[in-house]
């Protein structure tokens, strides 16, 4: 298997999500030594945003046909990945700008979508599976603030675009509420880690 991990780390060594990412990464691969896993760290591998000149000389080299240019790799390695692990914080309600201008990167119509004869939109992703890894300040799987959260409901419905049926959400929250122990939700999650890994 081709596993893609997507770091969207922006605090880099100092970042939870990398940590409790790093842990799944250490478990998968002890339990699955033949599958390759597939850096892309967005904070390195910089891509622009789609200015306008960005998305002009896109539209051309796809109405030419040439999905083949190096501006489309991104989304050609996001499809042809069998597993797609995503890291990135809980920010601003949702994910780091350097995720969402990937994701608006990979989103390519006969790559990583497409439509049928009806018109209708089929996802052209391979991937069966797709696990997002975040830490949240707050918490926000609880009723009442679920609805705030908008980061993994994105990338959920991505999924469903992109054809992938299987979206997990891998989070430890609350790391900031000073009446909660963080060590122990960290190592609660980085627990769940472990169990995930095995499955994945």
């Amino acid at each position: 298997m081709n596993v893609l991990f997507i770091d969207a780390c922006v605090r880099g060594e100092r970042s939870r999500t990398l940590a409790l990412a790093r842990r799944f990464l250490d478990a998968y691969r002890t339990g699955h030594p033949e599958d390759t896993v597939a850096v892309r760290n967005l904070c390195q591998d910089r891509l622009p945003p789609q200015y306008p000149e960005i998305l002009a000389e896109r539209d051309a080299l796809w109405s030419a046909g040439r999905l083949d240019h190096p501006m489309f790799q991104p989304a050609r390695q996001f499809a042809a990945a069998d597993k797609i692990v995503i890291a990135a914080p809980f920010w601003d309600l949702s994910f780091p700008a350097v995720l969402k201008i990937y994701l608006e990167r990979i989103s390519v119509c006969d790559i990583t979508f497409g439509y049928d004869e009806t018109g209708k939109s089929v996802g052209l992703c391979r991937a069966r599976s797709l696990l997002f890894i975040t830490t949240r300040g707050g918490s926000f799987s609880r009723p009442g603030a679920s609805w705030m959260e908008m980061g993994a409901r994105h990338l959920e419905a991505l999924c469903a675009m992109y054809g992938i049926p299987d979206f997990r959400c891998l989070c430890a929250e609350g790391l900031d509420d000073v009446h909660l122990d963080q060590r122990a939700l960290m190592q609660r999650a980085m627990d769940r880690a472990d169990a995930l890994a095995k499955e994945f």
